[in-house]
């Protein structure tokens, strides 16, 4: 085995920051639609709004690094391996199969992560965003043009993007576990450095 340096200082700092900042927007907004009672609706309200708001501060700020590194290539879809990472994770991964996609500093993310990425990126985080952006200034909609909307559409489309949010954060999280030990990946995204096989290991 050998230890690669494959998350930078700011990734980590993105990526646990984001991870907080989602699971508090997830927990006050289905406290807003009443799913349970456990901060008051109006902290609720505030918490959830706080948090988006720092959520797009943060975005701004990772869109620019990503574009200013040279980063946003991690990002970039491709269907190489992408077949065997699909067999990998309904069968290998419980038979003990070797790996079929190797880490390296730069190609961070299986074919699998990158199409997840891509759909969270162009369909769920845009569709969250525009519809509570909207929500949020829904009083402002008639001097935007905008009075043909609905408010209900809109929520519903928000309501149905925050529960995509859930299934792609409890997916991420199963993912998390599912490296060469239980808190490898785990490990990698607090320390920066993954541990992968030799070459001629592999």
């Amino acid at each position: 085995m050998q230890r690669i340096y494959i998350f930078k200082r700011f990734e980590r700092f993105w990526h646990w920051s984001q991870a907080l900042l989602i699971a508090l927007m997830v927990l006050s907004g289905f406290e807003i639609h009443g799913t349970y009672a456990l901060l008051g609706f109006e902290d609720a309200v505030t918490v959830h709004t706080t948090s988006a708001w720092v959520l797009i501060g943060l975005w701004v700020f990772a869109i620019f690094w990503h574009l200013t590194t040279g980063e946003w290539r991690q990002y970039i879809p491709t269907t190489e391996k992408l077949l065997a990472m699909v067999r990998y994770y309904m069968t290998g991964i419980f038979t003990n199969a070797p790996h079929p996609f190797r880490v390296t500093g730069l190609s961070k993310h299986n074919p699998l992560q990158r199409l997840a990425y891509l759909v969270f990126k162009l369909v769920i985080a845009p569709a969250l965003w525009i519809t509570g952006l909207l929500y949020l200034y829904y009083n402002a909609w008639e001097a935007w043009g905008l009075g043909g909307l609905d408010l209900e559409t809109v929520a519903l489309v928000h309501t149905a993007a925050a529960f995509l949010m859930v299934v792609f954060f409890v997916g991420h999280v199963y993912m998390a576990f599912s490296g060469q030990s239980p808190f490898a990946h785990l490990k990698a995204m607090i320390t920066g450095w993954e541990e992968v096989e030799d070459e001629n290991e592999a």
